[in-house]
């Protein structure tokens, strides 16, 4: 173990220990046996934003709870409206969506919500000044246009099936966002906005409060203070749970599985288009190599992933679409083959070594993978995946750290990443597959360049006729599986314990992105008490 894994392991420990203390020590009204306010919810959750403005890119795919976007989503992820008043009349071949506003809505501010606000919006995210990454999901969008206060029309450049979709981006209020700066004014870590909660408090690395909207248009929420506490190490997680710090909580399963004797307590799981993966930088010599990318994707036993690591809360994943979504290309599941990626390094002329490990042309088959410290998950899928690597010959050096650690040596580096969209495949794929959007952040982090790939993701960007869109996206599954951009392992299903003290609590289906908007309280506005 290197001194800074040390480090690492002394540090975790330590806060631990802190944890444990600070539990211990609870005044008697915070303790597990204690009667909790009914209007009052404190969970846990284990990603804290980069930012809450809308503008760079913040509830981009809703339920953000201090803004509204045109339209939401429903339990069943279906779309229906939010600002608007009603779904949007589509005409021109699917090229204009026509939307009327819901009347009498404020910002908590107290002002009031016009079509200005749209534009603003959404003007703002495609300012090339704006450093929003998400902005290529409103490539087809060519011009907003203000009919009256309440009446927007959005034209397109090209029909684009899943637009409606992106109308669930948040509205910021122009008249306060539109006087500062976009990237670094206030209103990315003080917003203001029309949703069912306003931020109180902003504690980073500690916690988001908030307060019930008592204008809030869709009705005050019963859960009148809301507390995210940002705890980013699952142990600790789980110890405020038990402690009786936290309401709820998201967990990995073998800690969520230490819950089920708890009467007090329930486990809700939400089904997710979230995956786990491995990076394949083309930079460097050995993961850009085809042949490596070909045998690390058959030596990898994604089985024995989701039975040991998930204890079957996920399933084994071939690409960014989950084996049971209608847009995932049947015959592209690829089977652990050990024998065959060992042929496959073997015939490029990647030769084992007496230590164990292959080389080619005195390049080491070796790479370090870097993996989220205090994530459970990424900790046991990047040693899973290091040790069916060896077994092919290949070293996987795992090593932990800050995002502000591992983004500086990703052009280099693996990284036990994640992604998924459930609203539309475009969503996920164009950012993690085009080109164009090599080394642009944490988008196409493996620097992947297919002519193929890009085409189709085009194409399928371009049309709103489903089976074409399927063609299209069939096609870019099978090149993936022929050459690798990445290794896919599992997909995850996110578990969540919660206080029985709620009735009624629901799941989504989620993405990757499952910090304040998603799990149980992704309709906290709506929570009623179970007594």
């Amino acid at each position: 173990m290197t001194s800074r894994s040390i480090r690492r392991v002394a540090a975790t420990a330590l806060a631990a220990t802190m944890a444990l203390t600070a539990a211990a020590c609870a005044a008697p009204n915070e303790g597990r046996g204690s009667t909790k306010p009914t209007d009052t919810a404190v969970v846990g959750i284990a990603y804290e934003p980069e930012t809450l403005s809308p503008l760079l890119g913040y509830g981009k795919d809703g339920n953000s709870k201090i803004f509204d976007g045109l339209l939401t989503h429903d339990a069943e992820m279906r779309l229906k409206p939010a600002l608007a008043a009603a779904l949007p009349d589509v005409t021109d071949g699917g090229r204009t969506y026509t939307f009327t506003l819901r009347p009498g809505v404020k910002f908590s501010d107290g002002t009031p919500f016009t079509a200005d606000d749209v534009l603003f919006t959404y003007a703002t995210i495609l300012d090339e000044k704006t450093n929003n990454a998400s902005k290529a999901e409103l490539d087809a969008l060519d011009t907003v246009e203000k009919k009256d206060d309440r009446t927007v029309v959005f034209h397109l450049k090209y029909p684009y099936a899943p637009f409606a979709e992106r109308t669930v981006l948040p509205i910021a209020p122009r008249h306060l966002a539109g006087k500062q700066d976009v990237n670094t004014g206030p209103f990315t870590t003080h917003p203001v906005g029309t949703g069912p909660y306003v931020l109180t408090t902003w504690s980073k690395g500690e916690k988001l409060t908030f307060t019930a909207n008592p204008h809030y248009w869709g009705g005050a929420p019963k859960v009148k203070h809301l507390t995210m506490a940002i705890i980013k190490d699952d142990d600790i997680r789980a110890t405020r749970l038990r402690s009786g710090d936290l309401d709820g909580a998201i967990l990995p399963p073998e800690l969520a599985a230490t819950f089920k004797s708890d009467a007090d307590r329930r486990t809700l799981v939400a089904k997710t288009f979230d995956y786990r993966n491995v990076t394949l930088p083309s930079a460097n010599p050995v993961t850009g190599d085809r042949a490596v990318r070909r045998a690390l994707d058959l030596a990898v036993d994604r089985q024995a992933m989701v039975k040991g690591i998930l204890s079957g809360a996920g399933k084994p994943a071939y690409g960014p679409v989950p084996t049971d979504s209608p847009w995932f290309a049947k015959g592209t599941e690829r089977p652990h083959d050990l024998g065959k990626a060992q042929q496959i390094l073997d015939e490029a002329g990647w030769k084992k070594g007496p230590d164990g490990v292959r080389a080619k042309d005195g390049q080491r088959a070796s790479f370090t993978l870097w993996y989220l410290s205090g994530d459970k998950l990424r900790q046991e899928h990047a040693l899973a995946f290091a040790s069916d690597a060896k077994k092919a010959g290949i070293e996987a050096k795992v090593e932990s750290g800050t995002w502000e650690a591992i983004e500086p040596n990703m052009k280099q580096d693996a990284v036990l990443a994640g992604g998924g969209s459930p609203a539309d495949p475009d969503f996920d794929q164009y950012l993690l597959l085009h080109s164009s959007l090599a080394g642009d952040g944490f988008n196409n982090m493996s620097r992947y360049a297919n002519k193929t790939v890009d085409d189709q993701l085009v194409a399928a960007r371009r049309t709103d006729d489903h089976r074409t869109r399927k063609t299209a996206y069939d096609t870019i599954q099978r090149e993936l599986a022929e050459g690798p951009a990445y290794i896919f392992l599992t997909h995850v299903d996110h578990l969540y314990v919660v206080d029985d003290r709620w009735k009624d609590l629901t799941t989504q289906v989620e993405p990757h992105d499952h910090g304040l908007a998603s799990g149980p309280w992704w309709n906290a506005e709506d929570w009623q008490p179970a007594k």
